[in-house]
């Protein structure tokens, strides 16, 4: 919304903006992956839709390479490990610590089962070389509130979700998800700087289009967002509202992360 409200404004286009909430991303996927190729219909989507669904589920009702195209990616956001403010876990290096003491007794919650953040989680405690009960939750603020109610040892979660609790002080920071800081968690390490090597999560989302949509829709669409994207205002939207960056990266090199993201996931998942 904060992009295409600010195309509305430069441009004058009219966006109709159809959440399709539920099904891991399918319904609306699905329904992006059908629509005309011309560059009418498009699809915000992130990590979770292309990179973990089609190592998640036996059926997916999308294909990457044959039903989209990439237009550019809008914005990048690391995640956070958060405990219990209580916890006696205060960094990765505690965490890790606490699962090789205790085996068998860390926890740690997720927006659900499949979700970029379990799957994140799961890439986390693997490069640690720990092992953690995995515990589903209906989406991310129960499972940042499951770690603020001290119901499970930890979670992996966006900025946004977390926030609240971390300024209530019922939650604090082990750090965070992807290999470098962002101007939005400059004061956490990073996991691999808590000695955990290879983790790099992060939830991008980008802009695509269906597969055969003319070149010359592509490069305007992209060229517009780009200069949006740009705007200070725009980018200090992206961060106080979705602890992102906004990156406004070019169709090529988003499509190459993509490709490497589901290279990265699918290794975690098998």
């Amino acid at each position: 919304r904060i992009l295409t409200n600010k195309l509305t404004e430069r441009l004058g286009w009219t966006f109709v903006i159809d959440n399709r909430p539920g099904g891991n991303g399918f319904i609306a996927v699905g329904i992006a992956a059908k629509a005309p190729a011309d560059g009418y219909t498009l699809l915000s989507a992130h990590t979770g839709e292309f990179a973990v669904n089609p190592h998640m589920f036996k059926s997916v009702p999308y294909d990457f390479d044959k039903d989209f195209t990439s237009i550019i990616m809008v914005s990048d956001a690391p995640m956070l490990a958060v405990v219990n403010i209580k916890s006696p876990i205060n960094n990765f290096k505690e965490l890790v610590a606490a699962a090789k003491a205790n085996p068998g007794k860390l926890t740690f919650g997720s927006p659900g089962t499949g979700s970029v953040n379990h799957i994140a989680t799961e890439w986390l405690v693997h490069a640690a070389g720990i092992k953690a009960l995995h515990v589903p939750y209906k989406g991310g603020a129960p499972a940042v509130s499951a770690v603020a109610a001290n119901e499970v040892t930890f979670t992996v979660a966006g900025l946004p979700g977390v926030l609240p609790h971390l300024d209530a002080k019922r939650v604090k920071v082990l750090g965070i998800t992807t290999a470098k800081r962002t101007p939005q968690t400059k004061n956490w390490q990073t996991a691999q700087e808590g000695g955990i090597p290879g983790v790099d999560a992060s939830i991008w989302v980008g802009l695509f289009a269906p597969k055969g949509t003319p070149k010359a829709i592509i490069d305007r669409l992209f060229k517009e967002s780009a200069e949006v994207l740009k705007l200070p205002d725009v980018k200090e939207r992206y961060a106080t509202v979705g602890g992102a960056d906004a990156v406004a990266t070019p169709a090529a090199a988003f499509n190459a992360r993509v490709k490497k993201d589901i290279e990265r996931y699918g290794k975690v998942v098998k």
